[in-house]
């Protein structure tokens, strides 16, 4: 057979910032399970360590969300 057209078609690079947007913040959530497993353990400076990564994760999200970055067309 003959091919129709080019071998490859181009992907959009928007595609490949979804996927690694959505890797990155699945991974970060990871780490939610043992902190929850040994909380007691650690007492007030595992909480607030807690709230801290998760204020990062916040501002790499709402950042990430205000470049348009999340936006699909």
């Amino acid at each position: 057979m003959t091919p129709i057209g080019p071998g490859t078609r181009r992907v959009p690079v928007h595609f490949y910032l979804i996927a690694v947007l959505f890797i990155l913040f699945d991974i970060e959530v990871v780490f939610f399970l043992p902190w929850a497993v040994v909380f007691r353990k650690l007492g007030l400076f595992a909480l607030l360590e807690m709230f801290v990564f998760v204020g990062i994760l916040l501002v790499g999200f709402i950042y990430a969300w205000k470049k348009g970055a999340l936006e699909w067309e």
